[in-house]
């Protein structure tokens, strides 16, 4: 199972601290307005999204577009659709090989025993994709292979840091973009941004790294670049206080920037058993991208079994 993105942290000692570390809040496009409007309204009905209304320094907001904020963190919209689809999740199991046994796939994980599944739909990014080991790497054809190898991504890293209860950070702001430090590129004060303050609940703060900062520094460790972090954060925020926990989140694979060319939403790797490719690497990295490849893959199921 991958949530990818949509993540949300909880601080070690206080479990009513959370703090986003992925996707900050949702923009609808007015070009989707109306196909998602039911994803939309849902949401908003069950108090699991509500308009943006904190003040975000630097944010463009093009004309149409709505943005909104999940009071309970974006993981609660995940955790909304996986407890809708009654499915049995687990997490934890990187899938490392699949293959075809008695008309039906074979999925191994890094650790357990293989299970056999009717259908397969992969999530994961495209390059994870090309890294499975077994029958699949010898069903995917060079076309298939060339639009996979096609996607790129952009890499960054995302620092969480938990306060104490009581704690002030006096700032105007509850998200600011950040244009003139090599290193940051947002800060978000993720608790002021989705409204939910409280004297009894320490406040949150997240910053994201620029785009060159993340791949110049992908491969060294999360502590090396945490403290990297901390330090060039004094120079936009001087006097912080101390925080009572931090989470630094690797995204290798962060936001789509070049999607599967002619994918048309999904990828349908095999037909009979059915194996499909989705997410943001045949659409775009949004929730209105997510929605659109979501429903692209139900079509091409619906078409084949």
């Amino acid at each position: 199972m991958r949530r990818g993105r949509m993540c949300t942290a909880c601080s070690p000692h206080a479990p009513g601290s959370t703090v986003d570390l992925g996707a900050q809040y949702i923009t609808r496009s007015p070009q989707r307005a109306g196909l998602h409007g039911r994803f939309y309204d849902e949401l908003l009905a069950l108090g699991l999204l509500k308009p943006l209304t904190s003040p975000i320094e630097g944010m463009v907001v093009k004309e149409g577009e709505c943005n909104f904020v999940a009071p309970q963190g974006v993981s609660s919209i995940i955790k909304h659709y996986l407890k809708e689809s009654g499915a049995d999740v687990c997490f934890g199991h990187r899938v490392t090989r699949v293959d075809l046994r008695d008309d039906r796939w074979e999925v191994s994980t890094e650790t357990g025993h293989p299970e056999r599944f009717d259908l397969v739909v992969f999530t994961m990014p495209a390059p994870r994709i090309l890294q499975l080991q077994g029958d699949v790497a010898n069903l995917i054809s060079e076309c298939q292979r060339r639009q996979l190898e096609s996607v790129s991504y952009s890499s960054r890293y995302a620092l969480g840091l938990f306060y104490e209860a009581g704690t002030k950070i006096d700032v105007p702001w509850a998200g600011q973009y950040i244009t003139s430090n090599p290193c940051i590129r947002f800060i978000s004060i993720d608790n002021k941004k989705r409204n939910i303050e409280s004297p009894d609940v320490g406040p949150s703060l997240v910053v994201h790294t620029t785009v060159p900062f993340g791949v110049t520094h992908m491969e060294h460790s999360t502590e090396d670049v945490q403290e990297l972090i901390l330090q060039q954060l004094e120079t936009v925020l001087p006097g912080l206080p101390r925080p009572a926990a931090t989470k630094c989140q690797r995204w290798r694979h962060s936001q789509v920037t070049n999607a599967a060319a002619n994918s048309h939403g999904q990828l349908t790797l095999h037909v009979k058993p059915f194996l499909v490719c989705g997410g943001d690497a045949f659409t775009q990295s949004n929730f209105d991208g997510c929605i659109t490849s979501a429903l692209c893959v139900v079509e091409a199921l619906k078409k084949h079994i």
